[in-house]
């Protein structure tokens, strides 16, 4: 295996997003692979009782928690774009940091950091107004909080001018554009589904860059990877990474 010039990594997955009788993932055994839990605050996926038992097992499993809000778009798991105003989405992401802060602090943890979810994320790589918005509501929610970014992105911009720390997020299960963005998920080969592929991708993240779609390395300092936890066979994905993480020496470790 390569040698890798650094010494950690954060490994995060989104999670908490069951809801009512519908189940997405398994959390638990996530949490034994990932050092940061992206819970889902009620308004993309989870409820509260689902949301409160995953900060409860992030807890007794000593992972990190952090805010995952998204659109209001329950039906379409929030990866359809919403058209909003401004101000609005900053009282949406408000209130979902403050819901989850809530249902954290019951279940005998915290929220340490903000990363938005789905068609969120993505919209805000490229649409000042509502990266700005998105900024706004961390800054106005807490400030200290920091947030998981594309490089590059008008989100990491937004709030780097409102004062925020940001954290270079890449994915271990996404193919990406030569600019540096990801592959529409409407796309074939967007995500990455062989085992053997995904760790070679990660251990090249690690090593500061990535291998585009169409097979130029593109740069990236990415302070944490992304393990999406509702992918068929996450779980084995997760162990799989972590080991290949280990075996060259990196520690995986929280960045808040």
């Amino acid at each position: 295996m390569p040698s890798i010039d650094r010494e950690g990594i954060d490994l995060n997955s989104d999670v908490g997003e069951s809801f009512g009788n519908w189940t997405f993932g398994d959390d638990a055994a996530i949490f034994a692979s990932v050092s940061s839990a992206n819970v889902a605050c009620g308004f993309h996926a989870g409820d509260p009782s689902h949301i409160r038992a995953t900060c409860r097992a992030a807890a007794e499993a000593g992972v990190t928690v952090g805010a995952h809000p998204g659109y209001r778009d329950l039906a379409g798991f929030g990866r359809r774009f919403i058209d909003m105003d401004p101000g609005e989405l900053t009282d949406d992401v408000i209130y979902q940091i403050g819901a989850l802060r809530a249902l954290a602090q019951a279940a005998g943890t915290e929220v340490r950091y903000v990363k938005p979810h789905g068609a969120l994320y993505n919209t805000i790589v490229h649409h000042a107004a509502q990266a700005a918005a998105v900024a706004r509501a961390v800054a106005e929610a807490d400030p200290t909080l920091p947030l998981l970014v594309l490089p590059g992105s008008e989100i990491q911009r937004a709030a780097e001018a409102a004062g925020l720390r940001t954290v270079v997020e890449a994915f271990a299960d996404r193919a990406y554009t030569p600019e540096g963005t990801l592959v529409s998920r409407r796309e074939p080969g967007s995500v990455l589904h062989d085992l053997d592929a995904i760790v070679e991708h990660v251990l090249r993240i690690l090593d500061g860059k990535v291998r585009a779609i169409d097979g130029t390395v593109v740069p990236i300092d990415a302070g944490s990877i992304c393990v999406h936890g509702d992918t068929p066979g996450a779980v084995t994905m997760a162990a799989r990474i972590r080991a290949a993480i280990a075996g060259v020496g990196v520690e995986i470790r929280s960045f808040a």
